[in-house]
């Protein structure tokens, strides 16, 4: 269930003096540095053998010396065969790396191939299904370097760094193991020897750091459900500082990694994950990996990566930081099962990175909102829905997988009501099926609609798999104590159909103001409230509820017929002419035509000082029309009727 967020005595200072900032391009950098990220490995195969065996285990051991690009050590993986007849073990590895042993029960295997990215190890006898099972494969090599890569070398000061991100399939480039969403390891430890110069960071607790020779071996040790790609590790000079995060009795430890030369900047910026996190616990339930830690790392790519217990940026700015965290939760605890539903990571994470706004500093909640509806609403299409993977500007769109994710999310917030919301995502995450687990999108409907205790196929065939958005025409007036107002909605493109929403309306004068809410079922309908004071005038969607945009609203005393720009003759037959002589030499701007439904008939632009436009009507058939024209930001409507 949701929980109620209530300040506390210890989270009041830390967010008096936390440097909430909001920066509208922030998330477009998040999507491209994600963006390239997948795009340099995004040829990977996933996986050819995600439906024989189960992973259990990873127990791995590496050398990695920054100042040197190779890494060499071993993989012991436990898995468990799921059907009978299985002898033949596949791992995905690059063709780059050199296997030089496995062991199997401590015994050498010579029936082992490596050969287009895949390790095959086959048995002598078939294994029996549903009982577990390890071997230990011994390699080395210099990982593929394509584009960056998943295994980097790089600098900082001067100083030699290694980190990997292998986001979505570049986890086989550096290590042999199960590529794909199909499963996760239960668990997972992780030895990295290092000169002691160096120190790393990786998923999980650090049990240990012992000295081994002339290198430190440190020991990180991770006890919960992880995905390939999620598995990373970091080494360098780092400079570390941990935080603690208080909930009642309990704490949870922070640890940070961070190039000495930024070291200022982090220890006063990273304070502020602190009440996020609280924020997040009361939203959503108590962090996912509580009984071990949270940490950030920094590397040298674009943006971040939300490796599971152990965040990489690549800087401390405020949005990045809460996106990257919000993953935790959405991404790391429940996974997309497939990169079509990225916007179960991605959407999510642009959303709980504006809910920080709303609990942290109000006053950037609204403008967080109002950007990300003018980024959607820049083009007039787009779905949310992605079917091909292998365009990667689509599938890592900050329009659309994104910011249209998340306000879809908003907009459903504000159609269910704040409890049944919050109580339906509390639900999808804590799903047995589906925590610590992967997700489809169908999941989180069947959760939205349980709580909600309606169907919602129509809310995710318009906004989710549907393309466009509403635009409104409302015309209103005052009489005595009763406002009338018809609503009209056209759409952005014209292959979309009626969106049937919630409308929010702001009735007000310079001392009063009263709210109402709407339910918009036709275009056309009429509503009428009665209010005690005289409003001057009437506010559509104050408070940025909806994916809208290019809304005009007249009081019937000021329609657009008297303002300006007239429209002869009406009725009309052949043709109809637009005068714009009362709106001076402005006439530059846009006339979008639409039918009695709704749809584009017809959109024409027009240039700076004309004066008169003639529009043929010899293909319109008879009947109403309706008129939007938009100059500089503002907009006037109308109507004009076809008789034959």
């Amino acid at each position: 269930m949701k929980k109620s967020f209530i300040l506390s005595c210890f989270l009041v200072p830390l967010i008096l003096s936390a440097q909430v900032t909001f920066n509208p391009d922030v998330l477009n950098t998040i999507a491209k540095g994600e963006r390239d990220i997948y795009a340099r490995k995004s040829g990977h195969d996933a996986g050819a053998t995600s439906s024989t065996y189960k992973v259990i285990y990873y127990n791995c051991s590496w050398n990695i010396d920054p100042s040197i690009r190779e890494i060499s050590g071993s993989v012991n993986v436990m898995f468990k065969p799921l059907s009978a007849g299985f002898d033949t073990l596949l791992l995905d590895m690059s063709q780059a790396l050199l296997v030089d042993s496995v062991k199997y029960h401590n015994n050498l295997l010579v029936s082992w191939e490596h050969s287009n990215d895949i390790m095959v190890t086959r048995f002598a006898n078939p294994l029996p299904p549903g009982t577990s099972d390890s071997l230990r494969v011994f390699y080395h090599g210099v990982p593929p370097q394509t584009g960056f890569g998943s295994f980097v070398q790089s600098t900082h000061n001067g100083e030699p760094v290694i980190w990997t991100l292998s986001q979505p399939y570049g986890a086989s480039d550096w290590w042999p193991c199960k590529n794909g969403l199909t499963d996760k390891a239960d668990s997972i430890d992780i030895y990295i020897s290092t000169p002691p110069a160096y120190k790393t960071a990786s998923n999980g607790i650090l049990v240990s750091a012992d000295h081994a020779g002339a290198n430190i071996v440190y020991h990180w040790k991770h006890r919960y459900p992880i995905a390939a790609y999620l598995v990373a590790l970091a080494v360098t000079n780092y400079y570390s500082f941990n935080q603690y995060v208080p909930f009642g009795k309990d704490t949870l430890k922070l640890v940070n990694f961070v190039y000495p030369e930024d070291s200022a900047a982090a220890v006063t910026q990273l304070p502020v994950i602190v009440p996020m996190i609280q924020v997040f616990d009361s939203l959503f339930g108590i962090y996912p990996f509580q009984k071990e830690k949270y940490g950030n790392a920094e590397f040298s790519e674009g943006g971040g990566m939300e490796h599971q217990t152990m965040t990489f940026v690549n800087s401390f700015q405020f949005e990045l930081i809460s996106h990257e965290l919000a993953h935790q939760w959405f991404g790391d605890k429940v996974t997309c099962g497939s990169w079509v539903d990225i916007w179960l990571n991605e959407g999510f994470a642009t959303y709980l990175s504006g809910l920080i706004y709303e609990h942290l500093d109000p006053s950037l909640w609204k403008r967080f909102r109002q950007v990300r509806i003018t980024q959607v609403t820049s083009e007039p299409g787009g779905s949310v829905y992605c079917t091909d993977t292998n365009d990667i500007s689509r599938l890592f769109n900050s329009r659309l997988s994104y910011a249209k994710g998340a306000l879809i999310l908003h907009q459903l917030r504000w159609i269910m009501g704040d409890s049944v919301f919050f109580a339906a995502l509390n639900n999808y995450l804590d799903d047995y099926s589906l925590a610590y687990g992967f997700a489809r999108t169908e999941n989180l409907v069947a959760h939205f609609e349980s709580s909600y205790g309606h169907s919602l196929a129509w809310y995710f065939n318009e906004w989710f798999t549907g393309e466009g958005y509403p635009q409104y025409i409302i015309n209103w007036s005052q009489t005595a104590d009763t406002v009338s107002f018809t609503v009209r909605q056209t759409q952005s493109i014209a292959t979309a159909s009626f969106f049937e929403l919630p409308l929010q309306i702001k009735l007000k004068n310079a001392s009063r103001d009263t709210m109402i809410r709407v339910n918009n079922t036709f275009s056309g309908e009429m509503f009428k409230v009665r209010i005690p004071f005289t409003a001057d005038s009437l506010v559509f969607d104050p408070e940025c509820q909806l994916i809208t945009a290019n809304n005009v609203v007249n009081a019937v005393e000021e329609h657009a017929l008297n303002a300006g720009l007239k429209v002869a003759p009406n009725p009309a037959s052949e043709h109809v002419v637009f005068r714009f002589g009362g709106m001076g030499a402005s006439g530059q701007g846009s006339l979008r035509i639409y039918d009695d439904s709704g749809r584009i008939k017809e959109e024409v632009l027009t240039g700076k000082g004309v004066n008169d436009l003639v529009l043929d009507t010899r293909n319109y058939a008879p009947g109403l029309y309706f008129y939007i024209f938009s100059s500089q930001g503002q907009g006037v409507s109308g109507k004009f009727i076809i008789k034959r």
